[in-house]
């Protein structure tokens, strides 16, 4: 199978819409586009088609707008359009006049959106009318933003409607020069876009694609996934579509909203799979397990569905399973691997994933992600939170050891936008000491190892792990043991307290239907889980969480961050309620030692336990005051108030303070914590 990149792999046209005017000349009547637009009379939902000619000439039309607005070679502008045809229109004519898209995702929240915009300082702005309303109500992040394009209705902030942009220019002379070809047109190492990280691991990060990284990453795509300009394609993150277009295949808008695929309905996917006769998708793995399940209740043919392609966050081997076994036999299932600064890293085919690396997952040893695609090499570097500016021999590690995936090829960005500091923390730069070409290394922030068939394996996010007294714990790899237990649903792995001394807890999603009861046997079993493996014999806290926090665009990776804090007021608020309930033991001796003292008890075995709380409370407790004075001064206590407290509480109050070690264990039956509250 061949497309345009490898019969033009050197690019005749170095601008990435010149593949798209390429295919429009080659096969115009050609469907480019197939979206939704409104419902048919019977309910059902109605589509359109746009041909790659047809398309082409709106890019054209497009093109010659923008330059007659301002927009040309290196405009950053701010992209915002629902998913469909003019947003493709729109891409791919700012492409052709060599302006810079600044893409963002909405679902990040208004605040995150405009935080990302201002840091970029676009000088043009394309969106529909709320946008421009945000746009309004934020003059000062779009203060720089002179050329404003409304998509739809123009209201009262004037400037051009994507309608009159279309249309042709008011003279011949006006059209000649405003479509004019600049000395040199965009492409290769200039600037394509600007896309910015989810952050949902810390601040979002614009992002800098060139030409030429575009390119490499659809030949990377092209040749993981054996893709071809005779397939249909449907699509769910739409400017994931703009490959496809690159391809020269066509691409079927999902019948979703990007930002809530995990909400997504089943039954119109599956409807347009069947009835475009798509070949291909790729889908977060939050869609595909509604999916899969959808297709599990209600079997339905999809014999032209050759690949499908999941990523974004890693995929559960049993949403592998479930659409292995609902989908056609010959079908592949792709799990990928990548970033937003270096797409795609590596892929897996389900045989694998089935045969083997789920049930090394189940032992603790993280998730495979398969191998490098071609063009793209994989280091594993030590694990540290500080910069490495230059690239040493000793940044490795061992065959088959944890520490940071750093990647390198022509699919990684070579910077991020206007943020030299996350540059300096991201990047290695290598000098070959053979005098080959430098080479600059990107440090993914993922944790993972490379094992002997050269399969690169995920552990978590360096920012994620659980720094213990004890070392370090990974997040997935840790996860992958407990999420083998047929009552877990996904679990979450986070630290709470300092770093270095944290907390491990187990974070627990359990499957719809488990009641409280099993719960608390859940917990049991998951004990022993832990103790069987030795990387996770250390997490002796289970909590139960209803649902878990997930970022806004594949509705898959965990917000780990917000559960940590989460986590960490649950045990607070169980660890006082504990500590109450403990300190009221010796207040109840203190109590009977009064009560004795006022009305002497004429019952020997009254007397007798007087005498015993007497020698519990005052011998007892006087003799921990030595042990519990250092622990006082520590925190801050005078002799006094440490003396009097060790009096009136013993070690349910010394105890509690640092360095502590916990008396003994006691279990927490509704939430799974073990406490290390001392008694008197």
């Amino acid at each position: 199978m061949r497309t345009a990149l490898t019969e033009r792999q050197e690019g005749v046209q170095p601008n990435l819409a010149g593949h798209l005017e390429h295919h429009a000349r080659a096969f115009p009547d050609k469907p480019a586009i197939i979206h939704p637009d409104g419902t048919e009379a019977g309910g059902g939902i109605r589509y359109r088609t746009l041909t790659y000619g047809a398309l082409q000439e709106q890019v054209e039309a497009l093109a010659a707008g923008f330059l007659r607005s301002g927009i040309g070679r290196g405009t950053k502008t701010v992209l915002m359009a629902p998913p469909g045809p003019d947003l493709f229109a729109l891409a791919f004519a700012l492409f052709r006049v060599g302006a810079v898209p600044v893409v963002v995702d909405p679902g990040m929240g208004v605040r995150r959106m405009l935080h990302c915009y201002r840091a970029v300082g676009a000088e043009a702005f394309i969106g529909p009318p709320a946008a421009h309303a945000v746009r309004v109500l934020s003059r000062r992040t779009f203060a720089s933003a002179r050329i404003r394009v409304t998509v739809g209705r123009r209201w009262f902030w004037g400037g051009h409607t994507l309608d009159g942009l279309r249309r042709p220019a008011p003279s011949a002379d006006d059209a000649a020069t405003a479509g004019a070809p600049e000395s040199r047109p965009a492409g290769g190492d200039d600037l394509l876009m600007i896309g910015f990280t989810t952050g949902s691991t810390g601040p979002a990060k614009g992002v800098e694609y060139t030409h030429r990284m575009a390119a490499a990453t659809a030949r990377g795509i092209a040749s993981a996934h054996r893709r071809s300009r005779e397939e249909v394609s449907l699509v769910t993150l739409p400017l994931y579509g703009i490959l496809d277009l690159v391809f020269g295949s066509t691409l079927v808008v999902a019948p979703v909203a990007p930002a809530r695929v995990a909400g997504a309905e089943p039954g119109p996917v599956v409807a347009a799979l069947a009835r475009f006769e798509v070949n291909t998708m790729f889908a977060s793995p939050a869609l595909l397990r509604v999916l899969g399940e959808h297709l599990r209740r209600q079997p339905t043919a999809l014999p032209a569905l050759r690949c499908v392609v999941s990523g974004g966050a890693p995929v559960p081997a049993d949403v592998v399973a479930v659409l292995r076994d609902v989908l056609d036999e010959a079908a592949e299932i792709h799990t990928t691997y990548g970033a937003t600064e270096a797409l795609p890293i590596s892929s897996l085919e389900s045989a694998e994933v089935l045969g083997e690396t789920a049930a090394r997952a189940a032992r603790g040893e993280g998730t495979c992600v398969g191998r490098p695609v071609p063009g793209v090499d994989v280091r594993i570097v030590r694990t540290t939170d500080g910069p490495l500016p230059y690239w040493e021999p000793a940044l490795t590690v061992p065959p088959g050891e944890v520490g940071e995936i750093a990647v390198a090829g022509d699919t990684v960005s070579r910077r991020y936008h206007a943020a030299p500091a996350a540059d300096a923390q991201h990047k290695i730069q290598e000098h070959p000491a053979d005098g080959g070409p430098d080479r600059l290394w990107h440090r993914t922030g993922d944790l993972g190892s490379l094992d002997g068939a050269g399969r690169l394996w995920f552990a978590g996010r360096r920012t994620q792990r659980v720094t213990t007294a004890e070392g370090d714990l990974h997040t997935v790899r840790c996860e992958g043991v407990f999420n083998a237990h047929p009552l877990v649903r996904r679990t979450a792995l986070v630290g709470v307290g300092a770093a270095g001394v944290q907390r491990p807890v187990l974070c627990v999603e359990t499957e719809p239907g488990t009641g409280r009861a099993q719960w608390r046997t859940l917990v049991t079993e998951l004990r022993q889980l832990a103790a069987g493996h030795p990387q996770t014999r250390h997490v002796q806290d289970f909590l139960r969480h209803p649902a878990f926090p997930v970022d806004p665009r594949h509705n898959a990776k965990i917000g780990r961050e917000r559960l940590a804090r989460w986590a960490g007021r649950r045990l607070g608020r169980g660890a006082r309620r504990r500590r109450t309930a403990l300190r009221a033991i010796p207040l109840a001796g203190w109590a009977y030692l009064l009560l004795g003292a006022v009305r002497p008890f004429h019952s020997p075995v009254l007397t007798a336990l007087w005498w015993t709380d007497v020698f519990l409370s005052v011998v007892v407790h006087a003799a921990q005051i030595p042990t519990a004075l250092p622990r006082g001064r520590a925190a801050g206590r005078g002799t006094a108030a440490t003396v009097g407290l060790t009096m009136l509480y013993g070690a349910t109050w010394w105890r509690t303070l640092p360095p502590g070690a916990p008396a003994h264990r006691s279990t927490d039956t509704e939430t799974g914590t073990v406490t290390g509250e001392g008694t008197a």
